[in-house]
């Protein structure tokens, strides 16, 4: 009997335990923590790598335009913030003395040109018609001496003339022949040497007056300042009837039509980079960025910062962008156009381990490591480890232990927490 009370008191005690024991198990699992956070799903769409970097603006053409000459300016056709096209007369300087300049070497050069024409048609002709007209008398000449010759030859033969005539005949004879030979040479010379030296000469005399004449003219049109380029005029120094001096600007013109963006930029980030590449222009107090692309990617290196030298060139509507200013400018690189991202706060990082937490069915969260690639703004692809289908913690993953049970919190409406803050 007293063995049967034990074993009923044991099993009394067992089952007792086993209630306990159950109680407490319950009684932790209704204490498991159930953590509030933002839970996010992956998206696919395009990311951009970008290089950011700041530049100063400059004219896209820029012309400070320099007289040749040192004169005073006799009168400005243009102010500073003048439009002007290219060619357009700006300024003149005085310049009396230069066209009288330029008025006498035309007339130089008129008259040499009208003795070159009289050359060429009427003196070297007849110089060249007398030569042959000579040349044919002293021909003809010899010839009759050389008859008169022979007749007398026969004579003196026959005993009916002096040997006198017939000598005096033969000087005569030598004289016709060494005549006609100088004129045949004079009518050679002229047809050789002759013609073309006077044709050069009188052509030299020509030349020698025009290139006078245009070198007058030249000097002229330095007095006569006009804009190499279409733009508008930023720097007018000068007034009426100050000195314009050979050397010094005396108009500065820009074209702001479009803008450039010159930034420095480290060599790891220039070799990202290419001439075509999308960019945009952002200033200071102005909402929206300047669409822009990449023009020049210096393929040297600034010795003294040891940088590259990019240029972004951009549109400038409305004028709004001013040469000098100070600006950021954004290149995209590299383009994706279907890459999975999720927000960049929601990468953890632990001793070179990248990872997220993931949003389970199960209602934990668990860590999973994963692979990043282009970071975009708060955005950030994601290469390996997650699927479109997965949702990642976005926020409250500090401290936050893996499986740990969580559910979503909502967002609070804009200007709730800060009252709420201000009240508390």
């Amino acid at each position: 009997m007293a063995a049967i009370l034990r074993l009923l008191l044991i099993l009394t005690l067992m089952a007792i335990a086993l209630a306990l024991m159950t109680a407490c198990s319950a009684k932790e699992k209704e204490a498991e923590p159930v953590v509030p956070v933002q839970i996010v799903a992956v998206e696919k769409g395009v990311v951009e790598q970008k290089v950011t970097a700041d530049a100063v603006l400059f004219p896209v053409a820029q012309s400070a335009i320099v007289p040749k000459i040192s004169a005073p300016v006799k009168n400005f056709l243009v102010n500073r913030g003048s439009r002007v096209h290219a060619g357009q007369l700006l300024a003149v300087l005085e310049n009396r003395d230069l066209a009288a300049a330029a008025q006498e070497n035309k007339g130089a050069y008129d008259q040499a040109e009208a003795t070159y024409t009289a050359t060429t048609a009427s003196d070297l002709p007849q110089e060249m018609q007398k030569a042959q007209l000579d040349a044919q008398a002293a021909k003809q000449a010899a010839e009759a001496q050389e008859k008169i010759y022979a007749s007398r030859k026969d004579l003196f033969e026959q005993g009916a003339l002096p040997r006198k005539e017939l000598d005096q005949a033969g000087v005569d004879v030598t004289n016709a022949r060494n005549q006609y030979e100088l004129a045949t040479k004079h009518l050679e010379a002229l047809n050789a040497v002759g013609k073309q030296q006077m044709l050069k000469s009188a052509r030299g005399q020509l030349e020698s007056a025009q290139g006078k004449y245009s070198g007058a003219t030249a000097q002229f049109s330095y007095s006569e300042i006009r804009s190499p380029i279409s733009g508008v005029v930023t720097e007018r120094p000068l007034y009426p009837g100050e000195m314009a001096a050979a050397g010094t600007p005396l108009l500065t013109v820009m074209d702001i039509s479009q803008v450039v963006a010159r930034a420095h930029i480290p060599q790891q980030s220039a070799a990202l980079l290419k001439v075509g590449d999308k960019a945009e222009v952002s200033v200071a107090g102005m909402e929206k960025p300047f669409p822009a692309k990449v023009t020049v990617v210096s393929p040297a290196l600034d010795p003294n910062s040891t940088t590259v030298e990019v240029w972004v060139q951009a549109k400038n509507t409305g004028a709004q962008l001013k040469p000098g200013t100070s600006v950021q400018v954004s290149m995209v690189a590299r383009s994706v156009p279907d890459a999975l991202t999720i927000p960049a706060a929601a990468l953890l990082t632990d001793q070179g381990i990248t990872s997220v937490m993931v949003a389970g069915a199960d209602g934990h969260a668990h860590k999973k490591p994963v692979k990043v690639g282009i970071r975009d703004n708060d955005r950030v692809q994601i290469v390996e480890g997650l699927q479109l289908e997965d949702k990642v913690v976005a926020l409250g993953t500090y401290g936050l232990p893996d499986n740990t049970k969580i559910t979503a919190a909502e967002a609070a409406p804009e200007g709730k927490s800060e009252a709420k803050d201000e009240k508390d």
